[in-house]
């Protein structure tokens, strides 16, 4: 490891959680800086690339990482040399490029340092092997980066001129829309078909148990048998009454199962989706504090799994080591395979060769872990843990046993084929770990068809049908675990977008989540049908696929980044000028007459939904709520009004729901509503209330107000501070920040008991 001779090396890294895991890692020769994300990005204000000059990006400082970028810039010049060592992916070269840059740093004796995990052997291993930037990475970061902007930038627009302001576009987030829009399509188009099921119960004398065969087919050839009526089901039914029934043949095997490979961004996701019920956005949030580093006790801040953006399942020699002699220990000789388990499975277009998602130790198994951590982070740990563990155990045995039966009819010569199936575990395995769960959420069982022991020739004895009814279904609607596998495996995004593309067609309204359903919304099947009739060449699951790849090879040196941007953006510019001239605005004919002027309404979008607006605006702004869509009922209240005492009503306004006098406007008195947080106050213990200026503005106050005169205009969260369990609070580019200590990290999903409404 390098050594400091006239000062401290300083070492960046993105998150303070992380550089305190570092630190004492390193010792009190590396000063240990953390520069909290991204330090530079376009501006916000306008495009910030120049398409006219090779697609220069125009990088700012935002104002908040001025400060930051001062205290780097003035730790650097003290330090003997620097090593920035952000995460190890193309995010990550681009913000140590990106770094160096802003801090002016390029005249420094300087390093780039790349680890997996945050443990001491993975860090003094890469600091004793330091290497240059990765300008391939950090071309393909850029190129994606200006993309993403000249896609947004010029589609958004489009959208607020043909929809309603405030809409945006993105190329990865239009297609994830209009994945889920075409499946609800596909779901409102789904006309039903009727078929039936029939079962058998068969014994034989002096034979224990009876057990169950299912219609198959018929014996003598292949020929399937459609029951789609009720009339077919009666005549087989009526058929198999007066067959005989005979054992035609009798199978016995072995199967084996593999475990599942250890966890990657994509099936992480997936599976903390189907067992644990978070979102993608919780689960990444809750890897990302496992992956710095978490307090264990006197141990100090330690990094429990490695790094959580990757499509790789390989697993590092020295872990596999590790965890088939814990196997051993802890299970027994064996349930530990002849050869360590090497994986290859890779998803479409894999970019990094990093490892999968594994504990650092297997030893630190989730009992003992459990009590020191929060319990999403306990929850998660368990499964990466169990998931890792059993990946390294022996396959799990069954024994399958088939019975085919014929049924010989006298009344039509035909003869039908019953087949009863039995799966037994015989060995756990990996299973006696970790089994994988289902989409469907049902549980695979065993046993619990037993078969007796029969020989080919025996006579069994019918003793009931079973018919039953059915209707085919409908493809289901795509649940967030779902929708990143389509997304996965039709190479839409990469591990670090699945999660942010997700939480942004929820935010901006395209997309809601019902009982872990996605549904779109009404303005989401809107702005999908808009982009995809004018840029449905741009906003489908080939071209996004296609560019992925593009920079894969920009990555790998195989392609300049500017002919690629170049290709995407000269065709779409010409879409763009057709389609603002072509696109019609998105209203509908309205039966209604302006109650200012008489004049024909039409219906529009605003940002509370669709309404009714004068054909003649702007000369005319007369409006009308849209029944059943904006126009609420007002409901009383047992509040009585501050200013009368009459009931008070409960009614929306432009700033949400309030409550008014019902005598209003006789009457003006009006009282503010509150919404519980589900938060408590870091003062008094009350809970935290949302509340509202008199121009609008939202903050959050204490319920003991006026004994406690705590405020915040940041939104508290349930979750608290991992470092010093205080409250956290929103901060900027969807993060959050301690209101005591410096952590700052993503925001977490908020939990618990919904919040009540109260006055």
């Amino acid at each position: 490891m390098a050594k400091s001779k006239s000062g401290k090396s300083l070492v960046v890294v993105e998150s303070p959680a992380k550089a305190r895991t570092i630190s004492r890692i390193l010792g009190s020769e590396y000063d240990v800086r953390a520069s909290v994300g991204h330090v530079r990005d376009l501006p916000k204000s306008d495009l910030g690339v120049d398409v006219e000059n090779g697609f220069a990006p125009k990088y700012v400082v935002p104002p908040d990482k001025a400060k930051t970028i001062k205290e780097i810039k003035a730790a650097a010049k003290k330090a003997s040399r620097v090593f920035l060592a952000t995460d190890p992916d193309r995010e990550g070269e681009a913000i140590a490029w990106h770094l160096i840059e802003a801090a002016d740093l390029r005249e420094l004796p300087l390093s780039r340092v790349v680890f997996h995990e945050i443990t001491p052997d993975a860090v003094k291993e890469a600091f004793e092997h330091p290497r240059e930037i990765d300008m391939k990475l950090v071309d393909a970061q850029q190129a994606r980066r200006v993309v993403d902007r000249l896609v947004g930038y010029r589609l958004s627009p489009f959208l607020w001129r043909k929809v309603r302001r405030g809409l945006s576009a993105g190329r990865v987030q239009s297609v994830a829309v209009r994945l889920v829009v075409e499946r609800e399509r596909e779901i409102e188009a789904f006309v039903p078909q009727e078929y039936w099921t029939i079962e058998a119960q068969l014994e034989r004398t002096g034979a224990l148990p009876a057990f169950r065969a299912k219609l198959a087919g018929y014996a003598d050839r292949k020929d399937k048998i459609e029951i789609g009526d009720e009339a077919t089901a009666e005549r087989l039914l009526a058929d198999l009454r007066g067959a005989a029934h005979t054992v035609a043949k009798v199978q016995k095997k072995k199967q084996v199962r593999r475990p599942s490979p250890p966890f990657i961004t994509s099936t992480l996701q997936q599976e903390a989706s189907r067992r644990l019920g978070f979102t993608a956005k919780r689960t990444m949030a809750i890897a990302q504090q496992l992956y710095e580093g978490v307090k264990l006790g006197d141990r100090g801040e330690t990094g429990l799994i490695t790094y959580m953006r990757t499509d790789s399942v390989n697993v590092a020699s020295s872990a596999r080591t590790e965890v088939r002699a814990y196997i051993a220990e802890r299970y027994g000789k064996q349930f530990v395979p002849e050869k360590p388990r090497a994986f290859s499975r890779k998803v479409k277009g894999a970019q990094e060769a990093h490892e999968a998602i594994r504990p650092t130790s297997a030893r630190r198994g989730p009992d003992e872990m459990r009590s020191l951590l929060t319990p999403d982070q306990a929850r998660l740990y368990t499964l990466v843990w169990q998931r890792f563990v059993a990946s390294q155990m022996a396959d799990a045995e069954f024994d399958v046993t088939t019975i085919e039966i014929n049924a010989a009819a006298p009344a039509d010569g035909e003869t039908y084929l019953l087949r009863a199936t039995n799966t037994q575990l015989k060995f756990a395995g990996f299973r006696q770990v970790y089994s994988e769960a289902r989409d469907d959420d049902t549980e695979e069982k065993f046993g619990t068809n037993p078969l007796p022991e029969l020989s080919e020739a025996d006579a069994v004895s019918l003793r009931e049908l079973f018919p039953d009814q059915h209707f085919t279904e409908p493809p289901p609607r795509y649940t967030e675990a779902t929708l990143v596998k389509e997304m996965e495996e039709k190479g839409i995004g990469r591990p670090s977008t699945y999660a942010p593309t997700l939480s942004t067609i929820q935010d901006r309204g395209y997309i809601e989540r019902e009982k872990r359903v996605l549904r779109p919304t009404d303005l989401g099947k809107t702005v999908n049908d808009l982009l995809v009739e004018y840029f449905g060449s741009f906003l489908n699951v080939d071209f996004t696929a296609e560019m992925e790849a593009e920079l894969d090879e920009v990555a790998s040196g195989e392609r300049d980044w500017v002919p690629v941007v170049s290709d995407i953006y000269k065709p779409l510019e010409a879409a763009l000028d057709g389609a603002m001239e072509a696109a019609p605005k998105q209203v509908e004919e309205s039966t209604e007459k302006c109650p200012e002027c008489e004049a024909p309404m039409v219906i529009r979008w605003g940002r509370r939904g669709r309404f009714q607006a004068c054909t003649r605006f702007p000369d005319c702004k007369g409006t009308r709520s849209l029944e059943g869509e904006e126009q609420e009922q007002p409901q009383q209240t047992d509040e009585p009004c501050p200013e009368c005492g009459a009931p008070l009503m409960i009614r929306s306004g432009r700033f949400g729901k309030f409550m008014a006098c019902s005598r209003y406007p006789e009457c003006k008195g009006k009282k503010n509503m509150a919404k519980g947080m589900g938060v408590r106050c870091p003062k008094t213990g009350g809970e935290l209330m949302e509340r509202r200026t008199k121009k609008g503005r939202t903050f959050y106050g204490c319920a003991d107000y006026p004994k406690c005169d705590f405020t915040t205009w940041s939104r508290p969260f349930q979750q608290p501070c991992p470092n010093c369990a205080k409250l956290i609070v929103a901060d900027k580019d969807d993060k959050a920040k301690c209101t005591e200590c410096d952590w700052r990290g993503e925001a977490p999903e908020q939990s618990g008991e919904p919040a009540k409404v109260t006055s």
